[in-house]
């Protein structure tokens, strides 16, 4: 009391250095290094006999951080809890009011939606109490995730194999990916050939597709029927008819949520969703700019809002005037629409100060995260800019009954693609230059060509696509597609290769024997419905214990029935081809803490382990030695020589094997995202010559 200080206690130390600073005298902060209490690992920690009670210990590690905030929190003033924003950091501050004897009724708890000077210091003027809904609503999570983990998954590890784990969304995301992967192996392609038709009036050239007679679209099977057509169609006389010209007008996205926010990372930026997180945690926290010293860059990352402040707007709406011509800034500010359960608690993701542009901070971040940085800032900044303007062309070339189809669209003024386009899981609407013609014109027919196709299945899921899903089907939260997609991945339920998600032998099995045994568990829409359910304790006050008993009941009769039914079953290990260095007996694949790695199969009697070398088609521009993909600490990738450390070849661009045409240097592959377009590049600095490439591979 002496000190006359006032103890703000967040949950991360990057947080508590930046916060500190804003308050400055009088002000003591403190992290606790997110949650202080948790339910015991080592025990199922849940009280089923008395209403589903949780049992809470300190975590361990946790106990002198605990110590040294008793010990700030007796000489000061008063204590305000400052935790993230969230169900989560609701929870944290509960835990820490009981830990420190405060009332949860009193005006102890503050939140920041981003962490800026301004923002901080009107928190602190408008404390409120504890929001016990919120905290209710983590218990039940924290419960019902607790009870489905903790009581299927022995009987995994009893069944199938030590170390495997069931989850309340984990379970349904991995079998999404397994019934995705049935679908695959289960179609059958159906032929079908297209027909393309090169047509001329005077000096103007187009390409219209075949599209049948009068009005009745014709289905191309084979080589044969596409032969047959070109005999009839080559020397007709063909005339232009129902020409419509128009406008068409593509709105700006919506500034960015938790999980759209995810899907572009991983679209544009290669990022896995943990990863996208991660450095969004680090924006929002604080970093050391150039001339503003530490400060959040971004608002809080875990929201569902695509609402913006007035301030946010006002902001962007100035910037846009000051860079930009009039045309770009609409009459009225853009206001977007939320989906149907978002909980629209806070604003969407932004930047917390539009006048500090992306290239103004640039070489004070690290690469990755500029990048994100960037991607935020211009999804915001366009979010408040005018449609982009096409001019639309469709007209049919016609010979008696037959008839091409012509349909394309130009771009007239750029609007809010002048700073961002949206990335896309399958290829656009492409542009092309629209043929002055007029109704009844002439065009002669110069060349047909016919290409043969297959229908295709459905695309395997990405981590980008499978967000989506989630989201769209109301599996999980913002906060947990993350968690989500990367405790499948450690499991060894799935694995990445490439941007693919696939279904490993284990997640197949663990997943028939879930749709088997615990039907509802991995059900959809069971498991969507429950989110609901959970989201009432929020927002209308639904008693948690109540929505456990209901589900408890019928779970607690299906575990009983599942530990007399399953029957024990062998999961062997992949072999690999690749033979042990100390006994010489094929390695196999195993799947630990940090992903797949190679392990001896006569563990315990040889213990010889190795990580998985992925080689490249490239090799090595110092000494032609194989180039392998490697990985630093953070996870960002880098290419090296197989040979290191004799040969200390490194880029992080990967390197091809063609020289350079103009110096004969050597090249890597880059990728132009904004032209879609895969190009080679000289290293030499004198040269830096380009040369556009057809593939994408490696990228």
């Amino acid at each position: 009391m002496a000190n006359g200080y006032k103890l703000v206690i967040v949950e991360s130390p990057a947080k508590a250095k930046t916060i500190g600073k804003y308050l400055g005298k009088g002000y003591k902060v403190e992290a606790c290094n997110g949650h202080v209490r948790d339910l015991p690992k080592s025990q199922i920690g849940v009280d089923v006999e008395h209403d589903f009670e949780p049992k809470y210990i300190t975590i361990r590690g946790r106990g002198e951080i605990l110590d040294r905030i008793r010990k700030e929190a007796k000489g000061a003033t008063s204590v305000i809890l400052a935790t993230d924003p969230d169900r989560e950091g609701e929870a944290i501050s509960w835990h820490l009011a009981s830990v420190l004897k405060i009332d949860p009724a009193s005006k102890c708890r503050v939140e920041f939606n981003e962490i800026t000077s301004q923002a901080i210091k009107t928190a602190m003027k408008k404390p409120r109490p504890l929001d016990l809904s919120l905290v209710d609503a983590q218990q039940a999570r924290r419960v019902m995730d607790r009870l489905v983990g903790y009581k299927i998954s022995p009987l995994l590890w009893a069944k199938v194999r030590k170390g495997l784990s069931a989850g309340r969304v984990q379970s349904v995301a991995t079998r999404m990916i397994v019934d995705r992967e049935a679908e695959i192996e289960a179609f059958e392609p159906k032929e079908y050939w297209t027909l393309t038709g090169r047509f001329r009036d005077g000096q103007m050239r187009f390409e219209a597709r075949f599209f049948g007679r009068a009005d009745e679209k014709q289905e191309i099977a084979s080589k044969e029927e596409a032969e047959a057509l070109e005999e009839k169609l080559r020397d007709l006389e063909f005339h232009v008819r129902q020409v419509k010209w128009g406008e068409k007008r593509k709105n700006p996205p919506a500034p960015f949520t938790t999980s759209n926010l995810q899907q572009e990372a991983v679209r544009k930026l290669g990022f896995t969703t943990r990863k996208t997180m991660q450095v969004a945690q680090v924006l929002y926290e604080g970093v050391e700019v150039k001339g503003h010293g530490t400060i959040g860059l971004i608002s809080y990352m875990r929201t569902d809002s695509t609402r913006l402040s007035q301030e946010a707007v006002s902001a962007a709406r100035e910037h846009i005037l000051k860079t930009y011509a009039p045309e770009y800034l609409p009459e009225k500010p853009n206001v977007y629409v939320g989906r149907k359960n978002a909980q629209d608690a806070h604003e969407a993701i932004r930047p917390t100060n539009a006048a500090l542009t992306p290239e103004q901070v640039k070489d004070s971040l690290p690469r990755d995260q500029y990048r994100l940085y960037k991607l935020i800032y211009d999804r915001f900044l366009a979010s408040q800019m005018t449609p982009a303007v096409y001019d639309t062309l469709s007209f049919q070339a016609e010979a008696g009954p037959w008839q091409f189809r012509f349909g394309s669209q130009k771009k007239r003024f750029p609007g809010f693609t002048a700073i961002y386009e949206e990335g896309q899981d399958e290829p656009g609407e492409k542009e092309s230059a629209l043929p002055q013609v007029k109704e009844d014109d002439r065009v002669q027919l110069q060349a047909l060509s016919a290409e043969q196709h297959f229908t295709q299945p459905p695309a395997r899921f990405t981590e980008a696509s499978l967000v989506r899903a989630m989201e769209e089907k109301g599996i999980g939260r913002p906060s947990t597609y993350a968690p989500t997609i990367s405790t499948i991945l450690s499991r060894g339920y799935v694995v990445s290769r490439g941007k693919s998600l696939y279904p490993t032998e284990l997640g197949v099995l663990v997943t028939e024997m879930m749709k088997e045994h615990f039907s509802r568990i991995v059900d959809e829409q069971f498991t969507a419905d429950m989110e609901e359910k959970l989201d009432q304790v929020e927002e209308e006050g639904t008693d948690w214990h109540g929505v456990i008993r209901e589900f408890y009941a019928p779970f607690s009769r299906e575990l009983e029935q599942a530990e007399k039914t399953i029957e024990k079953v062998e999961v062997r290990d992949e072999v690999s081809d690749i033979p042990c260095e100390k006994c010489g007996a094929l390695m196999v694949y195993k799947t630990g803490r940090f992903g797949r790695f190679l392990a001896c199969p006569n563990f315990p009697a040889c213990r010889h382990t190795q990580p998985i070398v992925e080689k490249v088609n490239a090799h090595c521009p110092k000494c032609g030695a194989a180039v392998i993909r490697r990985s630093t600490r953070k996870g960002r990738v880098f290419f090296g020589c197989e040979r290191y450390p004799e040969c200390d070849y490194t880029s992080w661009d990967l390197p091809v094997d063609d020289l350079c045409e103009k110096c004969g240097g050597h090249m890597v592959r880059k990728y132009d995202r904004k032209h879609d377009q895969a190009y080679n590049l000289c290293i030499n600095e004198e040269c830096k010559h380009r040369q556009n490439v057809e593939t994408e591979e490696e990228r």
